[in-house]
């Protein structure tokens, strides 16, 4: 680790580069891959996002990756060379990094050095706002450490030999370290499984008043939460920001042809999400698991989209949503068209009424939002059946689950104080109304024609 007093000054200012390893023929996977410069300018987004100033940034080809360093002599040297002409105190990896490796870059550079996973969790620790959303992140911060804390305490890493007095302590410091930081993830590991127990209530609470669940995905930055406020009227978060929202949010509401459902926006994903976030936030993306709906938001106006787009179905997989159920359940909504040329809108937008499974839309500015919401309601109705119903006077408390489970066409007041009513409702809802209405109430509509 590099002393404290050797550090240069400002590590608030900050080179970015993104190592470029040359791939053999066996890591060809299929996968859509995003060009060089969109990596590096996804880099340098992340370091903006925790308010650093970047200097100088670089896309690094790595032909053979060291063991020790990861990248050669000459490349280390170009880098050392833009550190001191711009004064910067910190470099941004944007690659994984092994414990030596990081040590090893310190010492050459005589700076902090931060790799991809490093960053994403800096991220996230800043934006937490919740206990859970903090508990999550330190789990995550804390697993990522447990394999570096030689990098702090190389100074006690080794017991002195012999015995007697010359004996050592018994245990060394950094042994010391692990074991205290392995209780803390224990004790993290059991409140996060109670916050995932909780949630399992929530959830069964939320199944006996069974509201459909909206989940919005997409990658991050996508504009999730602009849609989430667009739709919803909510004020969370939504800024041209990576992560700009970290904690999930659900809101109740009422499509506008009088369905409810709770529409639900999540953390968004990135390419090589550490495995120890994805972990740490199972809890939280459980709640797509649960979703009848999943809307996965991108970014039309970024040209790697495509590549983005890969890789959310990617951890969508991982969490056990697989192509068979995704083509069932997702439906892509291509947002910022807002952002294109007129032309290259017009083309996007004929392009997605042909593409099943697809709403082309601006969350900034309402375009193509009431069609989206229209083909929501139509994902989650299903076939919709008619019913005529006339409610009794000690069925009345059924009206407000009339209202918020079905499409509400006419309603008459009798003057016997029953209430004659027509309703639209999937099949599911409508044996659940037979059920609820019990013998006797249900009259068929010839009855009311007399």
């Amino acid at each position: 680790m590099v002393p404290e007093l050797e550090k240069r000054r400002d590590d608030s200012r900050a080179v970015v580069i993104a190592p470029v390893i040359k791939k053999g023929k066996s890591d060809a996977n299929g996968a859509v891959s995003r060009s060089d410069e969109a990596r590096l300018a996804e880099a340098i987004g992340l370091a903006r996002a925790i308010d650093l100033d970047v200097v100088f940034s670089a896309v690094v080809p790595v032909s053979q990756p060291k063991p020790g360093t990861l990248l050669g002599t000459g490349k280390i040297a170009e880098i050392k060379t833009a550190l001191d002409a711009n004064d910067a105190g910190l470099v941004i990896v944007d690659h994984p990094l092994t414990p030596v490796q990081q040590r090893n870059l310190e010492k050459e550079w005589n700076a902090k050095v931060i790799d991809r996973t490093g960053l994403i969790l800096e991220i996230f620790g800043r934006r937490a706002s919740t206990k859970e959303g903090t508990l999550q992140v330190e789990l995550a911060h804390l697993n990522y450490q447990k394999g570096r804390l030689v990098r702090s305490w190389t100074h006690l890493e080794r017991q002195r030999g012999g015995a007697g007095f010359m004996g050592g302590p018994g245990e060394t410091q950094i042994e010391a370290d692990r074991r205290l930081l392995q209780e803390r993830i224990v004790r993290l590991e059991r409140e996060l499984e109670q916050v995932r127990r909780t949630r399992q209530l929530h959830r069964a609470k939320r199944k006996k008043v069974p509201h459909p669940i909206v989940a919005l995905v997409g990658y991050t930055n996508a504009g999730k939460s602009t849609l989430f406020n667009r739709i919803t009227g909510a004020g969370v978060l939504a800024e041209d920001m990576l992560f700009a929202t970290l904690d999930p949010t659900l809101r109740r509401m009422k499509l506008p042809q009088g369905r409810t459902v709770i529409l639900s926006d999540t953390v968004g994903f990135i390419s090589d999400l550490p495995t120890h976030l994805v972990a740490a936030f199972r809890a939280t993306l459980e709640e797509v698991l649960e979703a009848d709906l999943i809307l996965h938001v991108r970014d039309m106006s970024d040209p790697d989209n495509g590549a983005q787009a890969s890789d959310v179905l990617r951890i969508l997989a991982d969490l056990g949503i697989d192509e068979k159920d995704g083509a069932e359940r997702i439906l892509e909504v291509w947002n910022k068209i807002d952002d294109l040329p007129e032309e290259a809108r017009e083309a996007l937008v004929q392009k997605a009424a042909t593409t099943p499974n697809t709403m082309a839309v601006s969350a900034l500015t309402g375009e193509g939002v009431d069609r989206l919401l229209d083909e929501v309601n139509r994902r989650l109705s299903g076939v919709l059946v008619d019913r005529d119903v006339v409610l009794p006077v000690d069925k009345l408390q059924l009206l407000p689950w009339l209202y918020d489970h079905s499409i509400v066409d006419e309603r008459e007041d009798q003057e016997d104080g029953s209430v004659r009513i027509s309703v639209r409702l999937t099949e599911t809802e409508a044996a659940e109304l037979d059920r609820r209405l019990g013998q006797g109430a249900k009259r068929p509509l010839e009855d009311w024609e007399r």
